[in-house]
C-alpha cells in the first residue's frame, strides 16, 4: 500500500520531529549544555523544573487568550459554546487550545518525572524539551491551516520529546526497581 502525497508530507514532518527530539535528548544527556552538577539538591532540581514549565504555561495562556478574545469581540459567540453553536473560527481556536492543553499536561508530568528520576547531570534535557515545546507550538499554530502536513513538525517537536523522555523514565524505573532512582 502506497502513501498519498499528504501522508508522505506528514511522515516527513514526523521523521524531522523525531530526529530533532532524539538529538535534543542525546545532546542534553551527553553534553549537559546548562552545566548542571551531579549533586543538585531537590530544591535546585525543582527550580529547574518550574522554570522549564513557564514556556508550557505561556503557550497554554496564549491559546486560552486567543479563544477568549475571539469570543469577547464576537457578539454571536460571547456566551460560549454552551449556549450557541460555534463559528468556524471558534472551532479552529478551540482545536488549537485543546491540543495545547493535552500536550502541556503530558509534558508537565513527564518533565517532573524526568527531573526527579534521572541523574542531575541529565537535567538539561528538561529546559531543552521546554524550548522545543514552545517552538513546536509556534510552528503548529503557524502551520495548522495547511492541514496535517503543515502542523506535523510543530506537533512532533512538542510531543516526541515528552514521549521519548517518558520511555527513558519507564526504562529507568524498570531497571532500578520502583523504589530506586537517583
Amino acid at each position: 500500500m502506497g502513501f498519498s502525497i499528504k501522508q508522505r508530507g506528514v511522515l516527513h514532518g514526523m521523521l524531522t520531529g523525531a530526529s530533532i527530539s532524539i538529538g535534543l535528548i542525546i545532546f542534553g544527556i551527553l553534553l549537559n549544555p546548562f552545566n548542571f552538577q551531579s549533586t543538585l539538591t531537590l530544591l535546585e532540581k525543582s527550580s529547574v523544573l518550574f522554570k522549564s514549565l513557564i514556556p508550557l504555561a505561556l503557550c497554554l495562556a496564549f491559546s486560552i487568550g486567543r479563544l477568549a478574545k475571539h469570543r469577547f469581540f464576537s457578539q454571536d459567540e460571547i456566551d460560549g459554546r454552551g449556549l450557541r453553536a460555534d463559528s468556524d473560527r471558534a472551532i479552529f481556536l478551540q482545536s488549537l487550545l485543546q491540543n495545547t492543553l493535552e500536550q502541556s499536561v503530558l509534558a508537565a508530568f513527564v518533565y517532573g518525572t524526568w527531573t526527579f528520576l534521572m541523574p542531575s547531570a541529565w537535567l538539561s534535557v528538561v529546559p531543552l524539551a521546554a524550548l522545543s515545546f514552545a517552538l513546536g507550538r509556534v510552528l503548529f499554530f503557524a502551520g495548522y491551516r495547511r492541514g496535517a502536513e503543515g502542523r506535523a513538525v510543530g506537533f512532533t517537536m512538542a510531543f516526541y520529546p515528552s514521549v521519548l523522555m517518558l520511555i527513558c523514565s519507564i526504562c529507568v524505573v524498570l531497571l532500578s526497581g520502583v523504589g530506586g532512582g537517583s
